[in-house]
């Protein structure tokens, strides 16, 4: 048991470098929630279902993260931050890694009838921040599905979905390393290099747009004095044009 809690606690830290020993990783909510779910499982697997769902609550309170005691999770399971739903009929297979704010959601069945209504992701799937993935569909394996997509489509094995709400892509697997990004959305013009460092090409773009639009604001001010100045009389007219005064 011992060791299996160490090869747990080192497969999350080659996912995430943050942590600096596996103590620290025992306190990630991801973890903890892990943990009070087998506990939840196997009380549900026993019929205890009260008592299975009081240590989800508990579970939830403490951690932020809420995962139905009826779900069946595999090995290595990584939860990245909370804010994470997990429903009854949900299954996950081994090495999957999920960022915060997603959702395993079901279909609400109209005839009040249960059954499988949660999605099914398969071993070494990467699920982005935000995103949603709602039915009874199957994720591929090591499928990456890209931040804030809404996935209701099954995701073929070693594909990788990006996209914002509603629209979705799929893009070639051998594309997902340049194009997935587990945190957000993609953007064509980063504002920081690799080191972190704010790149002068934007700073100098930035002053540019901000003189151009200064320069419009002067002359939309221009032709509004103009606009608003007083009409001049014929007499005043002539003088100005023939340079004399009375």
């Amino acid at each position: 048991m011992f060791e299996r809690l160490v090869s747990y606690l080192d497969s999350i830290r080659a996912r995430d470098p943050a942590p600096r020993s596996r103590w620290e990783i025992l306190l990630y909510p991801g973890v903890l929630a892990l943990g009070f779910h087998r506990i939840a499982n196997w009380l549900f697997e026993a019929r205890m279902y009260f008592l299975a769902r009081f240590v989800n609550h508990l579970s939830r309170l403490l951690t932020a993260i809420d995962i139905h005691p009826g779900a069946r999770i595999g090995k290595n399971f990584f939860i990245d931050h909370g804010f994470v739903v997990i429903g009854e009929t949900a299954e996950i297979g081994d090495n999957v890694t999920i960022y915060q704010c997603v959702t395993l959601g079901g279909t609400n069945p109209t005839n009040g009838k249960g059954g499988k209504r949660h999605p099914t992701l398969q071993d070494n799937v990467i699920i982005g921040s935000g995103a949603q993935i709602i039915g009874p569909i199957v994720v591929g394996e090591r499928a990456r599905v890209g931040a804030n997509a809404v996935v209701t489509d099954d995701v073929p094995a070693g594909a990788t979905m990006i996209g914002l709400k509603a629209r979705s892509t799929l893009v070639p697997a051998e594309e997902w390393l340049r194009e997935f990004i587990p945190y957000g959305t993609p953007c064509d013009d980063p504002p920081c290099d690799d080191k972190g460092r704010p790149r002068g090409d934007c700073v100098e773009k930035l002053e540019a747009e901000v003189a151009a639009m200064r320069e419009e604001m002067a002359l939309m001010r221009a032709m509004l004095a103009e606009r608003e100045a007083p009409a001049a009389s014929p007499a005043t007219a002539r003088l100005r044009k023939s340079g004399t005064k009375d």
